[in-house]
């Protein structure tokens, strides 16, 4: 799979691109594939590669934006300091959730273990996160949600839906229900720039995500 056919947006400035599960934004320690080393593939006749203006987890799908030159890069960066980019993710909890919408307002910190490695829990200490959310459907004890970041911390869907709906993510070998692809899609990115037209773009449901799709519209 070449990457250009991943290409959902493009211009001189900015790209966004359907990243596929699996493959991580860096470069991994243990080695391995990564979009970073994949990157002359969307050159698209640039001499330069475009750069990642944020990141998705290895196991999330979905829109990933791309700076194609220095000046669009500082621009994009400003945006995403001021909280101007809005970025929509699906994904499938393990369980019924009766309330139509909420938000989680709950700080995360970083622990690790030699045995478990690293994750984000709930810490009053910790940096502030905030995830507003919807619910799509409900079929057969899980739930289809929409969730709308307000701020940009690692892992914070995935932590905030398990301390928020007690069973995570499912697919989620870490917060949530692990056991096949992680349900966890980037939806829609929506960029406003000054002097050019807004980025509202759209990834589709990938298609492990089964009769979700059809209940995502």
């Amino acid at each position: 799979m070449d990457l250009s056919d991943r290409i959902l947006f493009v211009d001189g400035d900015a790209m966004v691109i359907d990243k596929p599960a699996g493959l991580p934004v860096d470069a991994p320690r243990r080695g391995g594939e990564s979009l970073a080393a994949r990157m002359a593939e969307l050159r698209l006749g640039f001499r330069s590669s475009p750069v990642p203006m944020h990141r998705l987890d290895q196991d999330t799908s979905g829109c990933l934006l791309l700076a194609r030159n220095a000046r669009a890069r500082a621009a994009l960066q400003k945006a995403f300091e001021a909280r101007e980019v809005r970025k929509s993710y699906l994904a499938v909890v393990g369980s019924a959730i009766q309330e139509e919408t909420g938000t989680i307002d709950l700080p995360l910190g970083k622990v690790s273990s030699a045995e478990a490695g690293w994750r984000m829990v709930a810490d009053p200490n910790g940096q502030s996160a905030l995830t507003n959310w919807c619910r799509i459907a409900v079929r057969d004890g899980r739930t289809l949600v929409e969730f709308t970041p307000v701020t940009g911390r690692t892992h914070q869907i995935r932590a905030h839906a398990r301390e928020a709906f007690g069973s995570g993510i499912v697919g989620d070998r870490v917060y949530g229900i692990p056991g096949g692809p992680m349900l966890l899609h980037a939806s829609r990115l929506v960029v406003p720039r000054e002097g050019r037209d807004l980025i509202d773009v759209s990834a589709p449901l990938p298609d492990y995500f089964g009769e979700w799709r059809d209940a995502a519209g």
